[in-house]
């Protein structure tokens, strides 16, 4: 598992990639990347391109970026999932939380 980020070159918008297996074991490193970055960040994008799986854990991560990201008033969209990342955010309604796309 690897989560790299990448700042746009305005500041205001981080992209945070997922490589292997999106579990416990990514819990540091993931919450890492975000607190890290500049204040400027307004919006998040989680890019699940190179995610093979994820669990509970990892749901539990993206509502800690959402927390992080202002609750609510947050702009995290998860993108580029395979069908079974999809089917178990959408399972777990992170429809509702998250523009997933």
């Amino acid at each position: 598992m690897t989560i790299s980020s990448t700042l746009n070159s305005d500041g205001n918008e981080l992209t945070i990639k997922i490589k292997g297996r999106f579990d416990f074991s990514a819990h540091q490193d993931f919450r890492q990347v975000y607190e890290s970055t500049e204040p400027t960040v307004e919006s998040y994008i989680v890019d699940m391109r190179e995610a093979s799986y994820l669990d509970s854990s990892a749901l539990g991560m993206l509502l800690l970026l959402r927390d992080h990201a202002g609750g609510d008033k947050a702009q995290i969209s998860i993108v580029n999932c395979n069908p079974d990342v999809k089917k178990i955010l959408t399972i777990s309604n992170f429809g509702q939380l998250f523009t997933i796309c």
